[in-house]
Order: C-alpha cells, then structure tokens, then sequence
C-alpha cells in the first residue's frame, strides 16, 4: 500500500455557476435567479470528497500565481489532502463558466495554468490508487502505462476526452455518463471497450456496470428532483472508489457512488453536497440503503 490511498491527476477550477430561467439571446443580458462560485475541476471534486471519507489523499495538477490558486492548495490543506503535487506556474488558474436552465447546462472552460500540469511520477508512486479525470492524451498514457508497471490501480473518469485505444485494457475502471460513452462507442454495448471494468451512469441516476469477469448489472437510481448536475459524476467517482479501496464488490461500490451524485444533484455547486462519511453512513441508513461500511 502507498503512503496515500489515492492521488488525483487533473484540472483545478474556479466555478462560477448561474441558474437561470432561460438562455440570453444575442447581446442580451438577464438576470441569474441563483449563483454560485467555489473551487472545480472534475478529480479536485473527487478528492475532496475521499478526504471527507477519511482516506489518505493527494493530487496532481498545476494552478497560476494568483488569489484562485492559492484558494485551491489552502482548501486542500484544511481537508487533509496533501499538496506536494501541484505545481505553481506563472499563468493564470483555470476557469469555468457554466450556466443551467433544468437539466440543460452551458459551460465556457479556460484551461490556463491546468495546461501546463505534467506527470510527476516520482509522486505519484506514492498512490495505492490513482484517479484520473479528462487530461490529454500523452498524459493518460504515460500515467496509465507507469500504474501498470508499478501494480497501481487506476481509474479514469474520461469525460469528453480522447480515450487513447492503446492503453484501453490497462484501466482498472473506466467511468463516463451515458451520453459520453454512445458517442464514443455508438450505443450501450459494454463489451465495446477492453478496459477491464466498466461503469456507465445513466441520465435520471443509476448505472450500468461491467465487471472483469463479463458479468454486466443495473444499479437502480435515487430518486431526486435536480437542481444542479455539476460534480454528480465526480461525487459517483468517490463512493466506487472509496468502495474499491475498502475491499467492497463493484456492486456495493456503484451503490455508494450513486447515493453520493444523487446527494450532490439536490445541491448547487459541485462541492456543497460534501459530507463527512458519518452523515454518508446515516443517509444511507434513510434510504434503506444496505453497504458494508
């Protein structure tokens, strides 16, 4: 086992998210009926829910000399998650702009300091598991080969990202939403990729999943009116993957995630939802939900 439990490897963002009644026309300006500005990025989101849960922490990535990069490695520090891997360059941090009318979302990203984030393997080799979000391909490989050298486990979370066909049957677990994977594959096939477990969440909550062994099962979805998707994925990141860590099956782990996403759609905002893994075992008590913590 590393000396951390998981290291994360992506972009580190500042939100800034509007609810609004509908999309301005062409030069239009219209009021927000709701706002909402906070630290991002798609592993960060992850991690910082595994730091609540009590798991030992790092992350890889690269924020500018500026008040949001130092909002980021501060938050990190007061959670726990350890900080040796990102790195301070001379740009600015990345951004997000997303806006949300229901279910419908528009995002504006400014990828800035987070496009000079590289592989630091020498940190890296301290994970017992490492999560990766979208990050451009040469990135992908050269993290994913290095994991498979060293008997690291690795989970990706592709996103709209390339998925570089080469290291494919090299990803432990390979997550994205359903309409992430039909475009990438064509239709709900799960044997469409050699990664060796698959894990799809579907609109409206729930998951289909792939083991290693071929054997394929739906997780039913919560039920829960919607206020912001933003980080519902990356909240089902951290409940599979604080189950894998825990030695769960992948069928106790998809149900953890999907009870964190369904937590952090009733939120604005892709950290609010956040809780400490008490009050995680308590809503699950709630909802009938039965996992081995």
């Amino acid at each position: 086992m590393g000396e951390l439990d998981v290291i994360g490897i992506g972009n580190l963002n500042y939100d800034i998210i509007m609810l609004v009644e509908r999309f301005p026309e062409f030069h239009e300006k219209i009021q927000a009926k709701d706002a909402f500005f906070g630290l991002g990025g798609a592993a960060a989101n992850t991690i910082s829910w595994l730091a609540h849960m009590g798991l030992r922490t790092g992350f890889l990535g690269a924020v500018g000399e500026d008040e949001i990069g130092e909002a980021h490695i501060a938050y990190f520090k007061k959670i726990g998650v350890d900080t040796g891997g990102i790195k301070v360059v001379g740009t600015h941090s990345g951004m997000a702009l997303v806006m949300i009318k229901g279910d419908d979302k528009r995002i504006v990203k400014f990828s800035g300091a987070n496009a000079l984030k590289e592989p630091d393997f020498g940190y890296l080799e301290k994970a017992g598991h490492i999560h990766l979000s979208s990050n451009p391909p040469d990135i992908l490989e050269a993290v994913i080969n290095f994991a498979h050298k060293k008997g690291i486990m690795v989970s990706l979370d592709i996103g709209e990202a390339e998925l570089p066909g080469r290291i494919e049957d090299k990803i432990d677990y390979l997550l994205m939403n359903e309409d992430e994977y039909r475009r990438k594959f064509g239709d709900l096939d799960l044997n469409a990729t050699a990664a060796r477990n698959l894990i799809v969440t579907l609109n409206g909550g729930g998951a289909l999943v792939r083991d290693e062994n071929g054997e394929s099962f739906e997780i039913r979805g919560l039920s829960a009116e919607v206020v912001d998707s933003t980080g519902a994925g990356d909240a089902f990141d951290a409940g599979l993957i604080y189950g894998i860590i825990r030695g769960w099956n992948l069928r106790d782990a998809s149900k953890l995630g999907m009870l964190l996403a369904y937590l952090t759609v009733q939120k604005v905002g892709a950290r609010s939802a956040i809780i400490p893994l008490e009050e995680i075992k308590r809503k699950a008590r709630e909802l009938g939900l039965s996992l081995p913590f």
